[in-house]
């Protein structure tokens, strides 16, 4: 990306100006997310959409982007050992330096994870339409807590371990002794695992 007041080059995964005047400069992250339209709609009921602009449309990537790019080779050479395939869709979290990837067949298989990335207790969440995912700081008054699915819900719910306390996809407490608190949401971004870890060199990978 340039910006335009100073003609900076900036990466797209890190944020880091790359060449120009403000070389060495980092954007701040902020959180956003990558869900469904009818989680975010089940969400924020009064929300607004932004529709294509039809002047542009012909300008956007097709819907099939993914499968079309997919036939590309990658630059980033495989690690030995590396048993992962370029491509594999992960979801990569970086806390206070640490940063770990989880694979997307992994969440598919298994929602929630409990695991920790550096010294922080981590909480990640994929809904049942196994395309939303969030992720958690899961600790609460200084305790970690733990989390399981609450069998024959058709929505995503969590009940805590700790308290019994049900919880939703928004990290919030809805009933038991900690309801009404909020757990604290952490970025997390969508990549592919070749690029995550070129950015990303002392990553681990969550894969069971």
């Amino acid at each position: 990306m340039k910006d335009e007041q100073t003609g900076s080059w900036w990466q797209q995964v890190t944020g880091e100006a790359i060449q120009g005047p403000l070389k060495g400069s980092r954007l701040e992250p902020v959180n956003h997310d990558e869900i469904n339209f009818a989680t975010w709609k089940r969400e924020n009921p009064q929300g607004r959409l932004l529709r294509p602009d039809p002047t542009v449309e012909r300008l956007y990537e097709p819907a099939d982007w993914e499968q079309r790019y997919s036939n590309f080779p990658v630059v980033t050479q495989s690690a030995p050992g590396d048993s992962t395939p370029p491509r594999t869709l992960v979801y990569g979290l970086t806390v206070e330096g640490a940063s770990k990837a989880y694979s997307n067949a992994s969440l598919r298989r298994q929602s929630p994870v409990i695991d920790h990335v550096g010294r922080t207790a981590v909480l990640l969440l994929m809904e049942p339409d196994k395309k939303s995912v969030r992720a958690f700081d899961r600790n609460i008054d200084g305790k970690e807590l733990e989390f399981f699915a609450k069998a024959q819900s058709p929505q995503l719910v969590l009940i805590d371990s700790e308290t019994g306390s049900e919880w939703d996809f928004t990290g919030k407490a809805l009933s038991g002794s900690f309801a009404g608190r909020q757990l604290t949401k952490l970025p997390i971004l969508a990549d592919y695992w070749f690029d995550w870890k070129s950015y990303h060199p002392g990553t681990s990978l969550y894969d069971q």
